[in-house]
């Protein structure tokens, strides 16, 4: 019985934890992004020294009650799948790590209390808690999108740093260390700057030929940022329309994204709704 109360128990405390599903698993997710939210906003107000020097000790207080919750998330995290290792070295079990154990470092390490802010990182779950399929399967198109266009954004970035180079080189030669371009990786940076349409303006070009060639280089800017969007975009209209899915977690291999209505893992065939630990 004590056996069987004890799987009970980590299977409420999983479905909580990692389903958006439930009410439970809702109220959990919302009352944790609010946290997360907190702790960011803490983190940055005491960087406000006047902020800091009036209320440090009530921040301070804060930042530690909401680390420990995190700890404790952490902790339950590993405990109630069935393999914690999959967790910790998943995407959210590393960015859930690294955002409990600044706090602690900070005894160590002046100053990595800071660095809390990754934190920030964990709002990526409020896809769970919007809890629309469409959402879901959007960021799954997007992703597609993403990976099947990799190697045209490649080829196109080597051309745009082909092109730095080559127009670096002529402003070099054109404007001359008077004018600010005093080497060529120098000039190579003004070029970025300008092709990107930056325009920090800490190098502008002084001779006519060299004001004409930047205005080119300008004009192409704005052709060049259009041209991943469109590689991206192309790609995005191909992607088939995604199944529906839902944020059912399997406790065995913590895969999500199940179609509506599954009964077994699409990754390792456990079964969903009769899930024993």
């Amino acid at each position: 019985m004590a056996s069987d109360s004890k799987k009970s128990l980590r299977k409420i405390l999983h479905d909580i934890i990692y389903e958006a599903d439930t009410p439970l698993g809702k109220i959990f997710d919302v009352v944790l992004l609010i946290l997360i939210v907190l702790s960011v906003i803490f983190v940055m107000l005491e960087s406000v020294s006047e902020i800091d020097a009036k209320y440090h000790d009530a921040l301070y207080v804060g930042e530690w009650i909401i680390t420990v919750f995190f700890s404790l998330e952490y902790i339950l995290r590993i405990v109630t799948v069935k393999k914690p290792f999959k967790y910790i070295f998943s995407f959210y079990g590393i960015i859930d790590f690294l955002s409990t154990i600044p706090l602690y470092l900070s005894f160590i390490l002046s100053g990595s209390s800071y660095l809390l802010t990754v934190r920030a990182l964990r709002l990526l779950r409020v896809f769970r808690i919007l809890k629309i399929t469409r959402y879901i399967g959007e960021s799954n198109k997007l992703k597609r999108a993403l990976l099947h266009s990799r190697a045209k954004i490649f080829i196109f970035l080597f051309a745009v740093v082909i092109i730095s180079i080559i127009a670096g080189t002529i402003m070099y030669l054109v404007e001359g260390e008077e004018n600010g371009f005093v080497s060529i990786p120098q000039s190579v940076y003004w070029c970025i700057v300008t092709l990107t349409t930056v325009g920090y303006g800490d190098i502008s070009p002084g001779t006519p030929l060299g004001q004409f060639i930047a205005s080119l280089i300008m004009i192409m800017g704005y052709g060049i940022i259009a041209v991943p969007t469109g590689i991206i975009t192309a790609e995005y209209a191909r992607t088939p329309q995604e199944v529906q899915t839902n944020t059912v977690s399997c406790t065995n291999c913590l895969a999500s994204h199940h179609k509506d209505g599954a009964k077994f893992c699409h990754k390792c065939g456990n079964n969903l709704i009769a899930d024993e630990f």
